[in-house]
């Protein structure tokens, strides 16, 4: 068996939009992903269904992998065979170990690849509306590590090199060690009423920021109980902030979303509500997979007058079946249609136009597409011929990864998709960490649909807002 190979890959600082495009590239051919506590865990949707994810997460009090053993994990997988991804937060060589990891390769002849990524000391500021460098106030950057292996933890660094010769100083995690920098900073040189900023979770909908001043900030961050993550910006360049701010300012800010989906066909609303700037955490994760189709329904395929497909899932995997068996679309002289019009988009992007069910004829030889659990569906429509082409599970290795989502997140909103969403909830909720009845007095509960309403209902749970009141995409 020949060696594999690692990617250590910079995912960015919390966006998912600002991993780069190699990025996002080694990640779509993984067999296995080594994942930090800081990335971004959508960035897993683009990993293949059977790739292995192991979460190697650090917390100041505790380890979940020791550095040592993700080198030993990183080193056995690729020996393996296997393509690995380490997919760490920010850009991998800034504060992030991979000088280390990337020996512990060489050393066993691993060939590998360093891919950069967006480090926070420059993206969290950017979010909270201030460049690092400006004309007219910074024309130096520095980013300094807050936490290094000093014996007493206090960063050991040229505080008068620094506070002389910088305008801009980014300080990583420095949260626990605020006074000491700020002591340092004063007494080599800058002023006590330099401008200073931290920002928690930047880049995330749950971004959090203080200002304050060398002689101020440290009081202030204690009142508004700020930990880590957090970059520490020193500089006149904070003033700035006022006039650029953006991110802050988008409608769905500071929303930090469970969002529960019944069932795989039901339509995907996250990634609207994370380009209005919410912090979206689906439960379950889904998992579609395809099912060979019959023989005899693709050796019948000119003579049906009607195909219907009941879900876009449907389109995809009889597309994808008809490829894997050679069968030339031609072939297809049915009239097309379609439970959904998420289902006529993906056919029209293959050249072919259908209409909703609503305009079933039920007349002629027709043949149904969509899972086993829609196979009910056909009988009701009177037409025997149903060809199931996949199936919906849901993704067990999700479940370490939302439980890691929901400790990091306070909770401003549920939304159900239907009465099975409430049900699955209500029913495997536990075993991700999640109790509604604990949950209950500080999040409010949204249905996008009727039934899901009354489903909550029956629980006990009282419903905030549902689609007849308010437009789901506004939450």
């Amino acid at each position: 068996m020949s060696v594999g190979k690692v990617y250590l890959v910079g995912a960015g600082p919390g966006d998912r939009g600002l991993i780069t495009v190699k990025g996002r590239e080694a990640i779509k051919k993984a067999d296995v992903i080594l994942y930090d506590r800081l990335v971004n865990f959508s960035l897993l949707d683009d990993a293949p269904p059977n790739c292995e994810l192991i979460y190697c997460g650090k917390l100041p009090t505790r380890h979940f992998m020791r550095q040592n053993e993700i080198n030993a994990t990183l080193v056995r997988k690729a020996i393996a065979g296997h393509t690995v991804v380490r997919l760490k937060g920010g850009d991998p060589s800034v504060f992030g170990r991979v000088g280390e990891e990337a020996e512990e390769l060489a050393l066993h002849q691993i060939p590998f690849e360093i891919v950069p990524g967006i480090t926070s000391g420059i993206a969290a500021p950017l979010y909270a509306g201030i460049p690092v460098t400006h004309r007219d106030y910074a024309g130096s950057f520095a980013v300094v590590t807050a936490h290094d292996k000093s014996k007493n933890g206090k960063p050991d660094i040229d505080w008068e090199g620094l506070a002389r010769g910088v305008q801009t100083i980014a300080f990583y995690m420095g949260v626990s060690n605020l006074e000491h920098i700020c002591e340092n900073l004063i007494q080599f040189g800058k002023s006590p009423d330099t401008p200073v900023i931290i920002i928690r979770w930047g880049t995330w909908s749950r971004q959090q920021s203080v200002v304050g001043t060398l002689s101020t900030i440290v009081e202030k961050v204690r009142e508004a109980k700020i930990e880590n993550p957090a970059i520490t910006l020193v500089g006149d360049i904070v003033s700035t902030r006022d006039k650029v701010k953006w991110f802050e300012n988008r409608p769905l800010f500071g929303k930090q979303v469970l969002y529960v989906r019944g069932k795989a066909e039901e339509e995907n609303r996250a990634s609207k509500w994370m380009e209005q700037g919410a912090d979206v955490i689906e439960f379950p994760r889904w998992i579609v997979k395809e099912k060979a189709i019959d023989s005899a329904v693709l050796d019948q395929l000119s003579v049906y007058e009607q195909i219907l497909f009941l879900s876009k899932e449907s389109v995809e995997a009889f597309f994808a079946q008809l490829k894997k068996s050679k069968v030339d679309i031609r072939k297809i002289q049915a009239e097309l249609y379609c439970q959904n019009h998420s289902a006529i988009t993906i056919l029209e992007e293959k050249g072919l136009f259908a209409d909703h069910v609503d305009k079933l004829s039920h007349q002629g030889s027709m043949l149904t597409v969509g899972s086993e659990e829609q196979e009910k569906i056909g009988s009701c429509l009177n037409n025997d011929l149903f060809a199931s082409v996949y199936e919906t599970i849901i993704d067990e290795r999700y479940e370490t990864i939302i439980n890691r989502s929901l400790e990091d997140a306070t909770l401003t909103t549920i939304v159900f998709t239907s009465s099975e969403a409430v049900k699955l909830l209500m029913e495997k909720g536990n075993q991700y960490g999640i109790s509604p009845k604990e949950i209950n007095q500080s999040v409010e509960f949204v249905c996008e649909t009727a039934e899901a309403c009354e489903a909550l209902k029956k629980y006990g749970f009282a419903v905030g807002k549902h689609e007849n009141d308010i437009l789901i995409e506004s939450l």
